[in-house]
């Protein structure tokens, strides 16, 4: 994996602000207009001799730099807002790609990034609270961070077409997790371990999670489910209820004519297991 460039300060802040959700880079970039404004509209004394001439200097300066930062912060902090956005659509097609394939060869046809975010996709979907590091840089042998119940869990990721993971990885893992206090670690990999890694990671409380075992992990999870509204739409927006249920016997219900009677002709519901039930329902 290679490592990062050096960035800019407000290189740093757009990354960070994209590993939040969408709404906390909003928050903030209303928070860093509104600090520097207040300091941007405020009165600066006129200059005095003696020593009140340096203060107003320095509020001279810092009404400057808040002219320009009530724009620069919050622009840096909506770009980010924006990208958090992205990403989550990112995550989530990633996810589907993956979860309908029917290969294991699916896990190949991305980079490193996208798997990254696809494993934190799907540990995300298992319940977890997940904070990626970005990635590409002195990570420590972490890619992405885990937390549920109260413990915390670290994660290595390597999207390796044909090299094997060897126990060098897990080590550097482990060590890591013993530093940190970390309750457990995973290492996820597209292709497959090595034997010394397997017999390393025996009673060390790591997980290995190989290519097939990846594959096997997103497809039995869930896709979210739509919002179950009754009655039902259709595409022509017209309203379909669902056929009642028999009061006396909670059987379904069938359409039935009458054939005599003072409702002779007239439509209503009968109960499926007619005779044996007679429950009836009209139909308004």
């Amino acid at each position: 994996m290679a490592r990062k460039k050096k960035q800019s300060q407000l290189e740093d802040i757009i990354g960070i602000t994209a590993m939040l959700p969408w709404w906390v880079g909003v928050l903030l970039a209303l928070v860093a207009y509104l600090v520097p404004h207040h300091y941007a509209t405020a009165e600066v004394a006129a200059g005095v001799p003696g020593a009140k001439l340096g203060a107003n200097v320095v509020g001279q300066i810092g009404k400057t730099l808040a002219m320009f930062g009530q724009y620069l912060l919050p622009f840096a902090y909506i770009v980010g807002a924006g990208l958090s956005v992205y990403g989550r659509q990112q995550r989530k097609a990633l996810f589907t790609d993956v979860q309908t394939s029917s290969s294991v060869s699916a896990l190949n046809d991305m980079n490193w990034q996208e798997f990254e975010l696809l494993v934190g996709e799907a540990f995300r979907r298992k319940g977890y609270a997940v904070a990626e590091n970005g990635g590409g840089g002195a990570d420590g042998g972490v890619d992405l961070v885990l937390k549920k119940d109260g413990e915390k869990f670290l994660v290595q990721c390597k999207q390796w077409k044909a090299r094997m993971v060897g126990v060098s990885i897990i080590r550097e893992l482990y060590g890591v997790m013993a530093a940190e206090g970390a309750a457990g670690g995973f290492v996820v990999t597209s292709g497959i371990f090595s034997n010394d890694v397997k017999s390393f990671a025996e009673g060390r409380n790591v997980e290995l999670i190989g290519g097939a075992d990846l594959m096997a992990l997103i497809k039995n999870i869930p896709l979210p489910q739509t919002s179950s509204i009754t009655p039902q739409r259709k595409a022509t927006n017209a309203v379909v209820f669902a056929d009642p249920i028999c009061p006396n016997c909670g059987s379904a219900m069938v359409k039935r004519k009458a054939k005599q009677g003072a409702n002779a002709g007239n439509m209503f519901w009968g109960c499926n297991s007619y005779p044996k039930c007679r429950g009836v329902v009209a139909i308004n």
